[in-house]
């Protein structure tokens, strides 16, 4: 019973975060990115020798940044602004690594085009959240 009254109250109270949250969460994450990328080639360029195996994981963790804490939660970004990406179907659920995958190229692909999209639905869905079967929720 106490599960029904939650849903019932989570979805009439829900709200869905304006393209200005959204796209602020996304420079936010961006300027991290930058300053992780200046960070880890400060540190390598004080090492002569740096196997090419720490090359390849620095490089993996900048390109999984996003859908790997989506995933798990949210992004600094998201925490930043209170935003969530949940499922479209059951917003209480998390979206899972596979889906965050496919969500994360089509956003960097089409950029502020997919934006265009978030007036023309209720729930304010962008062109990736579209085809990801995902969508951004407010705290």
């Amino acid at each position: 019973m106490y599960y029904i009254e939650y849903y019932f109250l989570f979805y009439r109270a829900m709200t869905y975060p304006k393209v200005i949250d959204r796209i602020q969460s996304s420079l936010i994450d961006l300027g991290l990115l930058v300053l992780l990328m200046f960070a880890a080639a400060m540190i390598l360029d004080r090492y002569e020798q740096v196997p090419d195996a720490v090359k390849i994981g620095i490089f993996i963790f900048l390109i999984i940044y996003e859908p790997l804490l989506i995933a798990l939660g949210c992004t600094l970004g998201n925490y930043i602004k209170g935003i969530r990406v949940r499922q479209s179907t059951d917003p209480l659920k998390k979206i899972g690594f596979a889906q965050s995958l496919l969500r994360y190229p089509v956003k960097l692909f089409l950029g502020l085009v997919s934006f265009f999209t978030i007036g023309a639905s209720k729930q304010r869905r962008a062109i990736h959240d579209i085809l990801s079967g995902s969508v951004m929720i407010k705290l």
